[in-house]
């Protein structure tokens, strides 16, 4: 489009530079033609006094010479035979005009103007006291017939070459200005195609491709929140069926022993890897919501407020201690909320699962130039193998664990340029980290934390859960 835009504005302003170049360029050269012979005529003209009154050589001489023509050898006279001149045909100057010219000037009696070698030669007949004609003869050299037309096709073409370029320029331009949101548009709709439902366009550009910018973005956004509340049905169902099985779980360990409190047991146990499952295939089934394009993502402070009032009514069951720091101002992160919602619970499902009740935990948020951390700490027994826990379904075989949890976690921050680490928190139990990055040319810090997510842990207390959920 852009390049078709380019060859139009090329042909049809070349097409404009010939039809008025050419057209001027043919008018100056006649100018120059008539300027230069109605010179010669004014030359020729300013013998005319002399011849009126005397055919004397001397004195014809003497007139020719005054002039700026015959000075330059370039005026000729010629008077026919009379009494004054002796019977002969009297000529003054060099005659560069054929007899035939002459002759036919006499008889017609009118200026001609005829080729002679390397110019032209403008006759100009002159009627003499005794009645006859004689021929006064100008040559005007070619040079100056086409006196200053070399110039003024130079400064034609000059023109027309800066006008062809300074419209394929402005064309070339114009294209760009139309091609790029089309090729936005167009990326969009491909990134959109492939499962990336955070691509954006930005509403720039002609009239009718914003139109079509903000038609995609609204469509883009339906999308996404279909799939976000789908995806929010589906969470909800689960913490539904979490927080009573939790408590069902706990109830069930204090029945004691005996075939029913066996069978109670076995039974409960059943239906949390039932509803495990339905939470595994849910998250590995969820479509790619990062957010990508412009005034994407969620306020993190937002969202972890809402989740820790979520929780909280177990935590008071539980007879836990919460505190919940760095959430009194927005912050903004490149992480679809339903993402980081599916994270967060994953961390504090796995502190209400994996530590005693009464056991104390925190949710800090961090927020720096670059990146912003998420740290959930409790006051538990920790984790023996963080390595271990970081591998998907590698805990799903122990104390009913999806083994989706922390990976998910690690999913969320890497999406982002950035990580998720384990180590030993200010509570004494596990510290669980999330550095999310801010842009593509963030650096992952060296923290305080000693665990990556790719790293194993050497040393651990062997007293630490060994498994998330």
């Amino acid at each position: 489009m852009r390049w078709a835009l380019v060859r139009v504005s090329l042909a049809v302003t070349t097409m404009v530079v010939l039809a008025f170049a050419v057209p001027l360029g043919l008018v100056i050269q006649e100018m120059a033609r008539d300027r230069a012979f109605s010179n010669a005529e004014r030359q020729a003209a300013a013998i005319g006094p002399t011849l009126s009154i005397t055919t004397d050589r001397r004195q014809l001489e003497r007139a020719v010479a005054s002039t700026q023509a015959g000075a330059a050898g370039r005026m000729a006279v010629h008077v026919p035979a009379s009494d004054e001149t002796g019977g002969q045909d009297l000529e003054i100057g060099t005659r560069r005009a054929t007899v035939r010219d002459l002759a036919t000037t006499q008889r017609i009696g009118r200026a001609s103007i005829t080729d002679v070698t390397d110019g032209s030669a403008l006759l100009q007949p002159t009627a003499l006291s005794s009645g006859k004609i004689a021929i006064v003869e100008v040559y005007v050299p070619e040079d100056e017939v086409g006196n200053g037309v070399t110039t003024a096709w130079l400064v034609l073409a000059g023109v027309g070459v800066a006008l062809v370029v300074g419209s394929v320029a402005v064309a070339d331009r114009l294209g760009v200005r139309m091609v790029r949101p089309a090729q936005r548009l167009a990326g969009a709709a491909h990134d959109l195609g492939e499962g990336q439902l955070g691509a954006r366009v930005p509403e720039e550009g002609p009239t009718e491709l914003r139109s079509a910018a903000v038609a995609f973005n609204s469509m883009a956004d339906q999308v996404v929140q279909l799939l976000a509340n789908e995806r929010e049905l589906a969470a909800d169902l689960s913490h539904r069926l979490r927080t009573p099985l939790t408590v069902l779980r706990l109830n069930a360990a204090s029945l004691g022993t005996g075939p029913a409190a066996d069978q109670t047991r076995a039974a409960v146990e059943q239906l949390e890897r039932e509803v495990d499952t339905i939470i595994r295939t849910a998250r590995e089934a969820k479509p790619q919501t990062q957010a990508t394009g412009p005034g994407a993502g969620c306020d993190v402070s937002e969202v972890v407020r809402e989740r820790m009032e979520f929780w909280s009514a177990l935590a008071e069951d539980e007879g836990r201690k919460v505190r919940l720091a760095g959430v009194d101002r927005p912050v903004r992160i490149p992480v679809a909320r339903p993402e980081l919602a599916a994270a967060l619970d994953a961390l504090l499902g796995n502190v209400f699962r994996h530590t005693p009740e009464g056991t104390a935990f925190s949710l800090d948020v961090h927020n720096g130039d670059d990146a912003v951390i998420v740290l959930v700490s409790d006051a538990g027994p920790g984790i023996a193998d963080p390595e271990a826990a970081m591998a998907r379904g590698n805990s799903g075989a122990r104390d009913g664990s999806t083994g989706l949890g922390l990976d998910i976690v690690r999913r969320v921050a890497e999406s982002t340029g950035g990580d998720v680490r384990i180590g030993h928190s200010v509570l004494g139990g596990t510290e669980v980290r999330i550095w999310i990055g801010l842009g593509r040319a963030a650096q992952r810090p060296q923290g305080r934390l000693g665990h990556r997510t790719n790293r194993r842990r050497k040393g651990g207390s062997g007293n630490r859960r060994g498994a998330e959920a």
